[in-house]
């Protein structure tokens, strides 16, 4: 976020009447040009950072709640007193000033010491192993640290890169609007710092159940105490002649928005596969750079399952405004050299194919050590498999909802970022059950689309504002129960919503 403007934003250094400071309402000023945000909560006082360590969301626009200040944008919280991360997407911590009263006014003064990294214990697993160096896993590493955990910590990946934000690649980074650098989590010697073994391109293929190891595909044998499954989805490939053509991709790694960034240099006429989420990003981000494209999908409405009728009728009305095409009801049947031929007779131009028809979850290591599978990897409340010491999390794992008392398996990042640290606290013995609210984000051109809560099954919506407008807010209810709510461009409306969700859910805020 851009510094307040100096004639607008209070230098808290020169004292604020305490009497303008209300409880709960962040008050945005400047301290030595830095945006600080000055909150008094319960009694206390406290000077954080403005601006949300993620994507620099504005914290002044946020939420106090629970001793915490939450970004209107992603949902990432931060704890007051300390400025320490309390919920993903953020990573880092904001920085924290001393605040002193002094004849009635409060002064900011001095930026604090970062914080000391939380003392070391002996307890715990011999060591934990983590496969899958995605949302969960990278989650899961950095909170057995944070725990203070001391033992061996090794984290693996199938992917030759490091763990990387992964929502990105189907934004602003394929539209080539995002640097190469806002791509990996963290700098390469990071994790060595945590003292955290980050073995890349290592896949695993063998869990050993009796003797507690994990075969690695080049033999070698690792031991652990527990094991956190974090494996992920892989991309449906799509099953007709000419898929395996060099011009035909999916998105699901850094390499492949590489790829298709490439292709799309040289390219002039796109078609995407499939009306999800992860197609219409990819439709938006091509159009951004200059192609013609065209979606193919077999539903009526783009995701007309997920949000209903009215608004898939808007995301397809604003996809066509931005000059991108639909066949709807149709399938690719075979693809040519720069053609698609559909399933209704019809050839589309085609220099670049972008498949996206959804993901299966990754359970091949589960099944063979005969851990429960069922859509998914079967975890508990507290994220463990059918095996003891066993531990899943994130798009793999399929767990029980208790809102809707069923198991389900939920994509998105922030989810399997919050399953991988509470994995990590009940690796360590903590006994956490799984109560988090669902909330995912997404992207096109100038509209975001925020959604939390989960609502496989409803029988109600209702539109509050105007979606042509890019102003609005949707509920899903069922049996006169809300289950979720959609907003667009009415970010604060989307944290209102989640904290509302854990009160009426009883979820807490940790």
């Amino acid at each position: 976020m851009a510094a307040p403007d100096d004639k607008t934003a209070p230098d808290l250094s020169l004292g604020i009447p305490s009497g303008d400071l209300v409880e709960g309402q962040p008050l945005l000023g400047t301290v030595a040009g830095d945006p600080v945000l000055l909150v008094r909560d319960g009694g206390r006082v406290c000077a954080v950072g403005a601006s949300c360590t993620h994507y620099g969301g504005p914290l002044a626009q946020g939420i106090v709640a629970n001793g915490q200040v939450c970004c209107p944008l992603h949902h990432a919280r931060f704890a007051l007193a300390t400025g320490e991360v309390a919920r993903a997407p953020a990573l880092s911590p904001l920085a924290c000033w001393n605040v002193e009263q002094v004849d009635g006014k409060f002064h900011v003064r001095a930026q604090r010491p970062a914080a000391a990294p939380r003392p070391t214990h002996a307890g715990g697993p011999a060591s934990v192993v983590i496969v899958g160096g995605g949302a969960a896993g990278h989650a899961a590493a950095e909170t057995l640290r944070q725990q203070g955990y001391a033992g061996p910590v090794t984290l693996l990946s199938a992917d030759p890169s490091g763990p990387y934000d992964r929502p990105n690649l189907s934004k602003d980074y394929l539209a080539g609007t995002a640097p190469e650098e806002w791509i990996p989590l963290r700098p390469a010697d990071h994790y060595k710092d945590l003292g955290i073994t980050l073995l890349v391109d290592t896949p695993a293929v063998k869990i050993h159940v009796a003797s507690r190891s994990l075969e690695l595909g080049d033999g070698r044998a690792l031991p652990f105490g527990v094991l956190l499954l974090a494996t992920g989805a892989q991309p449906i490939n799509l099953d007709v002649p000419g898929a395996d053509r060099p011009s035909v991709f999916a998105l699901r790694s850094w390499a492949d928005s590489k790829k298709i960034q490439e292709a799309a240099r040289v390219a002039r006429h796109a078609v995407v596969v499939g009306a999800n989420f992860i197609g219409l990003e990819v439709a938006a981000a091509l159009r951004t750079l200059g192609l013609q494209v065209t979606v193919v999908t077999p539903a009526a409405r783009p995701m007309e399952r997920l949000f209903g009728p009215a608004v898939a009728d808007f995301l397809r009305r604003q996809h066509e405004q931005h000059g991108v095409m639909f066949r709807f009801g149709s399938r690719p049947t075979a693809i040519g050299h720069r053609t698609v031929t559909l399933s209704n007779g019809e050839d589309l131009p085609a220099d670049l194919v972008v498949v996206g028809i959804g993901v299966r979850p990754v359970t091949d290591l589960a099944e063979q050590a005969g851990i429960k599978v069922d859509r998914g990897i079967l975890v508990d409340d507290q994220l463990e498999t059918s095996i003891a010491g066993v531990f899943a999390a994130g798009d793999v794992a399929r767990f029980p909802y208790p809102v809707s008392g069923e198991r389900v398996r939920i994509e998105h990042w922030v989810v399997a970022q919050r399953q991988g640290a509470l994995a990590a606290q009940n690796m360590l013995g903590g006994k956490k059950r799984l109560a988090i609210v669902p909330f995912f984000w997404s992207q096109h051109y100038d509209m975001a689309l925020r959604y939390v809560g989960h609502a496989e099954r409803w029988n109600e919506v209702r539109v509050h504002g105007d979606l042509d407008r890019l102003d609005a807010r949707i509920e899903y209810l069922a049996a006169g129960r809300r289950l979720a709510v959609a907003t667009i461009n009415r970010d604060r409306e989307s944290l209102e919503a989640e904290l509302a969700f854990e009160r009426e859910y009883g979820f807490g805020s940790a």
